[in-house]
């Protein structure tokens, strides 16, 4: 009887001790940030302008945070920490998580953005494909723009807001900038590995395409099947290029898989970023000329660059 009694002991004790390891890894999950602390640090670059956008920009960064309806949770929001004394005024980038994926989780990638002196923005929305959330982000940041009690009072560039997501957050950014409200006041738009068009159709995910009228920056990346045989297929890629009418340019990052897409390719997603909303000549660079950088990298394939 003792033993038996010993035996349900250990199977108790075993069976707890899974448990409390489940759980940890379950909270790990939660809280492991989408994007390296890091990665402005590890990530390969090939070429000079890319590894200068990489690189932190010389802004020092604050954070501040706003309620948001319903699974948004909260707007978040982070600025070069002299806006608050600053008379001028700064552009602003909007970011469209993925599936799934909070914006708390992107800490990094925001930071990075607001160390080159914009002001980043996004929400905690589980499912941004229609573009409300960004919308709705937008929209809180030009009501505090005309606040007069508000940090951000007067403090947007109105002629300089731009917008980049991943995966389903390049749908979200496709219909944040052709159906959504504030649609009208996106100057450039980057889509990092977008559910193609006719994956996204299917989950009922719509865009248009050919409702684009801004510049805009389309990459992915070359490993893994689900970004080259679900996410966005190569052909696919090209078919959802030739529909986009306007400014452009497009690669594939070679040997990065899908969920590292959302910061592999930020040299280059900070250079266009920095040459559409603050006209940027060293980073135009990476896109213009004879010899664009993105062109001449070899971490990137498959480059297309049509910007007349």
């Amino acid at each position: 009887m003792r033993l038996v009694r010993k035996v349900v002991k250990l199977v108790l004790l075993a069976v707890l001790v899974l448990l409390i390891l489940l759980i940890s890894l379950v909270i790990w999950i939660v809280l492991r940030p989408a994007v390296p602390d890091n990665y402005t640090k590890t990530v390969r670059t090939g070429g000079e302008i890319e590894a200068a956008y990489l690189a932190s920009g010389r802004h020092t960064v604050k954070y501040t945070e706003a309620e948001a309806p319903g699974d948004w949770k909260k707007f978040e929001i982070y600025y070069p920490e002299e806006v608050a004394e600053s008379g001028d005024t700064y552009p602003v980038v909007v970011l469209v998580n993925g599936t799934g994926i909070a914006g708390s989780k992107y800490r990094a990638l925001f930071r990075h953005l607001a160390s080159w002196g914009f002001i980043a923005l996004g929400t905690e929305d589980p499912s941004t494909c229609t573009g409300a959330s960004a919308d709705a982000a937008l929209a809180w940041l030009l009501e505090e723009n005309d606040r007069e009690n508000s940090l951000f009072y007067k403090k947007v560039d109105l002629d300089n807001i731009g917008i980049s997501g991943h995966s389903q957050g390049g749908v979200g950014v496709f219909n944040a900038v052709t159906v959504n409200s504030h649609s009208s006041l996106y100057k450039t738009a980057v889509a990092l590995s977008p559910t193609n068009e006719e994956g996204a159709a299917a989950l009922n995910m719509f865009y248009d395409l050919t409702r684009l009228s801004i510049p805009a920056l389309l990459l992915a990346g070359t490993e893994g099947d689900f970004e080259t045989k679900l996410v966005i297929p190569f052909e696919q890629m090209e078919k959802m290029y030739r529909r986009m009418d306007v400014p452009k340019a497009m690669a594939r990052r070679t040997g990065s898989a899908h969920e590292q897409m959302l910061y592999e390719a930020d040299g280059y997603v900070t250079a266009w970023l920095m040459w559409q909303l603050q006209g940027d000549e060293t980073a135009a660079r990476a896109f213009t000329g004879l010899t664009p950088e993105l062109a001449c990298n070899a971490l990137y394939q498959d480059q297309r660059i049509d910007l007349e």
